[in-house]
């Protein structure tokens, strides 16, 4: 075929790949759930090949699927079943063109894998913070395609919050250059978040200037049981109060997963004592390692999750529970907590104790809240308790 022809001539006759076995990888998502039959898949490996292709495609009205490192779990990078598409597939465009550290700035070609270019800011002592669970196999150009989310979004946004240039191959083949690491740029339009999250639908993304921060030398996680989604916003708020930018990561996790790794995964512990409706894995970091993130994030968590639990514990140790509460009555969310307890069969069982200083004293000696909820019935003899839990005043006690 003439055009596969001219498309050899282009990228090399190695890299048009059209034999059923070679174009495998490239013609099924993630999930096996999508196949498509391409007229064949193109592998340049710079922009000048990609800007060439595209115009012989223009040329011929011949389409074009662009594709990363295909790990959509949705069939968005796969072709259609007509055999008439050209996949353009940029993983030989994988190179990391420019690090500056002192500019925090990164330049990075489209099919670099996303894991190799946190390593590049690594090796300066930098971080980039865009990660996600394929991130051995996706490459940052599909990651700017789809406007990835990743696990990092809280703290420092999407993808588009991370680009500070772009380099795309427009749907005639002119090639739109705008790489520069310049932050404050109030120059006229800002065209690269025409092509950030537009799938390769206006343009072929085929390099793009990245934004770096400092490394994170300090981090803590905490896993929190809550009542409702709601509680766990609740949760988040107070978080960002008290650690303000530096929650890195807030994830809700219903029952049902717990329940499936306990079945898939018999070996895995649950790592609370009594099971809950949902839960929260939060995590926060700081560029100072010697930031008490363990004592910030669990003074912020225990004052949300510490009641739900305390209910957890009433069924766990079947009886009556002691709540530490020294905290502000004025607090709204309390008083709200408070108020749905009195509402349910729970009313009279759970005993609020204010300013207990033997259970702080005891309670101080752990230092990790897991351990304190866990330790219910060494706190039940010690003390004549069927279970303990403890709001946030006994870390300040400690």
């Amino acid at each position: 075929m003439i055009l596969l022809e001219r498309a050899a001539a282009i990228v090399g006759a190695g890299n048009v790949l059209s034999a059923a076995e070679d174009v495998q990888p490239f013609v099924n998502d993630w999930r096996k759930r999508y196949r498509g039959r391409p007229l064949a898949v193109v592998r340049p490996g710079s922009t000048a090949e990609v800007a060439a292709l595209v115009r012989l495609c223009a040329e011929t009205g011949t389409s074009i699927v662009p594709q990363g490192g295909n790990t959509s779990l949705c069939g968005a990078s796969v072709p259609d079943a007509s055999g008439q598409q050209l996949v353009i597939s940029l993983v030989r465009m994988n190179k990391v063109r420019a690090v500056d550290a002192l500019n925090n700035t990164l330049t990075v070609e489209a099919g670099c894998i996303l894991a190799n270019v946190q390593k590049a800011a690594d090796a300066v002592d930098r971080l980039f913070p865009l990660s996600l669970g394929g991130e051995g196999s996706a490459v940052i150009g599909g990651n700017l395609s789809t406007n990835a989310g990743g696990l990092n979004v809280l703290r420092y946004g999407m993808t588009r919050d991370l680009v500070l240039g772009l380099e795309v191959v427009l749907a005639d083949g002119r090639v739109w250059s705008n790489l520069s690491p310049l932050r404050k740029d109030n120059t006229g339009y800002d065209l690269r978040h025409l092509f950030l999250g537009a799938e390769g639908t206006l343009g072929v993304i085929t390099a793009a200037s990245l934004k770096l921060f400092p490394a994170q030398r300090g981090s803590a996680t905490a896993l929190v049981a809550v009542p409702t989604p709601a509680a766990a916003v609740q949760l988040l708020a107070r978080l960002r109060e008290r650690l303000g930018d530096l929650v890195n990561s807030f994830e809700l996790i219903p029952q049902v997963a717990m329940q499936l790794l306990a079945k898939h995964l018999p070996s895995a512990r649950q790592p609370l004592a009594a099971t809950a409706p949902w839960y929260v894995l939060c995590e926060a970091t700081s560029a100072d390692a010697s930031d008490p993130l363990a004592d910030k994030l669990g003074a912020g968590t225990i004052a949300v999750g510490t009641i739900y639990e305390a209910l957890r514990a009433m069924q766990l140790f079947h009886g009556e529970v002691i709540v530490l509460e020294p905290f502000n009555h004025r607090d709204e969310f309390t008083q709200q907590t408070w108020a749905q307890i009195d509402a349910t069969e729970y009313r009279g069982r759970l005993i609020r104790v204010v300013d207990n200083p033997a259970a702080l004293d005891y309670l101080a000696e752990s230092t990790e809240v897991v351990d304190v909820l866990l330790e219910g019935r060494t706190a039940m003899n010690r003390f004549g308790m069927d279970a303990v839990t403890l709001h946030e005043a006994w870390l300040k006690h400690a």
